[in-house]
């Protein structure tokens, strides 16, 4: 799907262009051009890239076939931004999603690429939309909003996170299951991959934000430092969420080692309470009885009540002084 939206240097405001009609708007300086490439194949995007906009051929390359971190190349009178959007369903699929979202900035228009669909770019798509105060201004204003909405994305990502982390520290407490540290990982492996795209995301907008690029307005640079403090907090969320993790699974550990202590309490305890039974018993082997004919004297109801009443005082004994020595 392409999508197009002009304004013309008077101010109106068109989405039913054909790309048959790009060269006169991309003409138009005066005006303001978005074009979003939304899972095009590169055959279909190319030739628009490279003969309409006169894009380089690596960096049309780079935008179509090849998967980058987040970067900014400055090829003078434009630049390829890379960033990254994410998503995470922690039911449906154990694994942080990431969507590759490439831009061609310039001086009046903004060229956008993308595989799948990004939320971030259909938000901003209807705001302009709704509202042309955001088509206003040049290309640089569109790329901050879609990188604000990506920040956005993130946060979002980040409470669904901390939901996770709390419901798996109630299981830890409540009683662990066999998926309670599986779980755990999964969701240690995510923050992981999401500080791997944050960091390098990151520095791409303390660039845009600082570095001295013609296509970018000075007075739009603290748009782009905004974003920037949002990403910086976000990292520093990520870096505390880390630490969470780790001690869910210290805390993890700890809480099945204490299970197994007091397992293996119970079982000592009841091999304590049994084990002078078996003292006696195997001492004195029991032979009270003649073979033939049980109690047939008199004699021998004696020493079987008095064995029988050992038997039964032990354990309780051993219960008493264990109890006593606080050891349950």
């Amino acid at each position: 799907m392409i999508r197009i939206l002009h304004r013309s240097a008077e101010g109106t405001l068109r989405t039913d262009l054909t790309p048959a009609e790009l060269p006169a708007a991309f003409a138009d300086t005066s005006g303001l051009l978005w074009v979003d490439f939304e899972s095009e194949p590169p055959e279909v995007c190319q030739p628009i890239l490279t003969e309409v906009f006169g894009f380089h051929a690596l960096a049309v390359d780079d935008a179509l076939v090849e998967t980058h971190v987040p970067k900014v190349d400055d090829w003078g009178t434009y630049l390829y931004i890379a960033l990254h959007a994410v998503h995470l369903d922690l039911k449906e699929s154990s694994e942080l999603g990431t969507h590759e979202l490439d831009f061609f900035l310039g001086e009046h228009y903004l060229v956008s690429h993308h595989d799948e669909p990004v939320a971030a770019v259909s938000h901003v798509w209807e705001r302009c939309q709704r509202d042309q105060r955001h088509v206003a201004s040049d290309g640089d204003h569109l790329a901050y909003l879609i990188a604000d909405e990506l920040a956005a994305g993130y946060m979002h990502v980040f409470e669904e996170m901390d939901d996770a982390l709390d419901t798996l520290e109630d299981e830890i407490f409540d009683g662990s299951r066999r998926h309670t540290l599986e779980h755990i990982f999964v969701l240690k492996r995510a923050i992981l991959n999401l500080r791997r795209v944050l960091a390098p995301q990151r520095e791409v907008l303390n660039r845009l934000a600082r570095d001295d690029y013609t296509v970018i307005d000075p007075r739009d640079r603290v748009y782009f430092r905004d974003v920037y403090d949002h990403l910086v907090r976000l990292y520093d969320i990520n870096e505390s969420m880390r630490d969470q993790v780790s001690g869910a699974v210290d805390t993890y550990l700890s809480v099945i080692n204490n299970r197994m202590n007091d397992i293996m309490k119970t079982l000592t305890i009841i091999t304590a309470l049994f084990a002078p039974i078996t003292f006696v018993t195997g001492f004195y082997g029991m032979n009270f009885f003649a073979p033939t004919l049980p109690l047939a004297d008199w004699t021998d109801v004696l020493p079987f009540a008095l064995v029988l009443g050992v038997v039964g005082l032990l354990p309780l004994g051993m219960w008493l002084w264990i109890r006593r020595r606080g050891w349950t």
